[in-house]
């Protein structure tokens, strides 16, 4: 199975090639574009513009000429994969496929804890996990976790990661029954946060991102 992904972000590569060996896909068969130029245009502006959206949707067209499915790792360009819809092959956001996976684990009721680092991505995540989980019966709480973006952002990543697996522990004691990680990059501290958290696991979209192409493409 090819898969081709768009990030905006350099170390999500990473996060996302560790997740599909855990799931048992070859390297090889990973296609990776990294455009930071088109997520900065969106902050820029504070939307997006005919150009910008001229060259995300040419770039998620470009990556599926040879892929059975393509991967929008950025939020921020979510709108224009919506907007492709069904194309030549499957085009899946990673953070929509979160919020599904989320609200199908706390569905009947259950508590949805959504870590969100980045300050300007706290109304976005709420209107999407909100969306999914109120299909589900499931309620939703983003919490803001300022000092892990603080602590990315200077690099400091041990320090970070142990941020984010003392807020999923935090999480988990106020009745979350599921944590979810807003974005990719944290998905490196998972390990750390389910020790934290005596075994439960929180979501990343980047395993939730792969297993919807595994669904949708097999």
């Amino acid at each position: 199975m090819r898969i081709s992904f768009l990030h905006t972000i350099e170390n999500n590569r990473q996060v996302f090639e560790h997740a599909a060996t855990e799931m048992g896909l070859r390297p090889d068969d990973l296609r990776h574009a990294v455009r930071a130029d088109l997520r900065e245009a969106v902050e820029r502006v504070g939307t997006f513009d005919s150009d910008t959206q001229a060259q995300t949707r040419g770039c998620l067209l470009e990556l599926a000429s040879n892929a059975d499915a393509v991967v929008l790792t950025c939020a921020t360009l979510g709108p224009i994969a919506d907007e492709i819809g069904y194309g030549p092959v499957p085009f899946v956001r990673a953070d929509a496929a979160l919020a599904v996976t989320a609200a199908e684990a706390a569905q009947g009721g259950g508590k949805i804890a959504v870590l969100c680092a980045a300050e300007g991505a706290i109304e976005s995540n709420r209107k999407l996990f909100t969306r999914y989980a109120q299909e589900r019966s499931a309620s939703v709480e983003i919490i803001h976790v300022p000092q892990v973006w603080a602590l990315l952002r200077s690099g400091e990543m041990d320090a970070c990661f142990a941020a984010i697996a003392s807020a999923t522990k935090e999480a988990y004691a106020a009745g979350a029954s599921v944590v979810a990680f807003a974005h990719p990059w944290m998905a490196q501290a998972a390990d750390l946060a389910s020790k934290a958290s005596e075994g439960k696991r929180p979501l990343d979209s980047a395993h939730a991102a792969l297993n919807a192409v595994m669904q949708r493409v097999n």
